[in-house]
């Protein structure tokens, strides 16, 4: 999907063709956008491409007509009620008339970088624009690192009821996303680092980069702390199912032996072999009833001593 914006002094129009300052938005792009605005920009395709690669990490690029700064943003996939989290490249192209912003999925940041050209945003200083972009994109971590720990905290009352397949699979499906998370506010950490280092920075940009940096250690402390206790929690439950397997088997196994005893004595006075007087006795079967008891009894006793019943 194509967007062209007309940005003016105190509001963004969406036009059909090129103006003279533009922000051109692209969401997982056909062939024919791809090509109509490596065309119009004079951009070599490979390094759009870099934008729409999952796998790409944050970093900064200069070429004669454009710099390039690609950041990693976080995003919440919603799937039939099923939430998944993932975090994704977003390329952000600085021109001297405008910007290109290249993503494989909508997110609503695109609505604080409408807000924030309606301001006045100057998108010719891409160092103090990335900024603010890294610092929204820090408040989006955190708020879905939230949602995260809430969810993980009422499946754990559930799972301390009835511990099931489902929500282990969920629990692990977690602890992916916050391995994507922790990844990707350390590339974005090292991204801050490097505008840091800029000569052009200013005073008042250094006080905003301090507290940016802030933001992000703390969200990435928050990323890697819920996914220690998420670890701990899913290995506590393995153990928890793991034991009650055990204790299942060991319950199966005695009740076996114990019904094993009075089959055992029923089969051997079964057999076609004489046995004297007890074959005649007419209390015979009697006796063999109150044997297995008593066997099967004192059985019971030695097991329930042993705890294993």
């Amino acid at each position: 999907m194509k967007k062209i914006y007309q940005i003016q002094k105190d509001h963004v129009d969406l036009v059909t063709k090129m103006p003279k300052k533009f922000w051109i938005d692209l969401v997982d792009p056909t062939e024919e956008e791809i090509q109509s605005v490596c065309q119009d920009l004079l951009i070599k395709k490979n390094d759009l491409l870099k934008a729409l690669d999952k796998s790409e990490i944050p970093h900064i690029e200069f070429r004669d007509n454009f710099s390039l700064f690609i950041y990693s943003i976080p995003y919440m996939i919603n799937n039939a009620g099923h939430k998944k989290y993932r975090s994704y490249p977003l390329g952000v192209f600085f021109f001297q008339e405008g910007i290109l912003t290249v993503s494989l999925m909508e997110h609503p940041i695109k609505e604080k970088i409408q807000n924030s050209l309606i301001t006045g945003a100057d998108f010719q200083k891409p160092d103090i624009f990335s900024i603010y972009l890294i610092g929204t994109s820090v408040e989006y971590y955190i708020t879905y690192l939230n949602e995260i720990q809430e969810d993980i905290l009422q499946r754990e009352k559930r799972m301390l009821k009835s511990p099931s397949n489902k929500d282990i699979e969920t629990m692990l499906a977690f602890q992916k996303s916050l391995l994507y998370f922790t990844t990707s506010l350390q590339g974005n950490q090292v991204l801050i680092e490097k505008i840091e280092m800029y000569d052009k920075i200013g005073p008042e940009e250094l006080d905003t980069i301090k507290e940016v940096k802030i933001e992000l250690h703390q969200a990435l402390e928050m990323a890697r702390t819920y996914r220690e206790i998420l670890e701990n929690t899913i290995s506590t439950y393995s153990s928890i199912i793991s034991n009650n397997l055990n204790g299942t088997m060991k319950f199966l196994t005695s009740v076996t032996l114990i019904i094993s005893i009075p089959t055992m004595i029923s089969s051997f006075l079964g057999m076609n072999v004489f046995l004297g007087d007890f074959g005649t006795n007419p209390f015979s079967f009697l006796l063999v009833v109150l044997c297995c008891i008593t066997i099967t009894l004192i059985l019971v006793l030695i097991l329930k001593k042993k705890n294993l019943l």
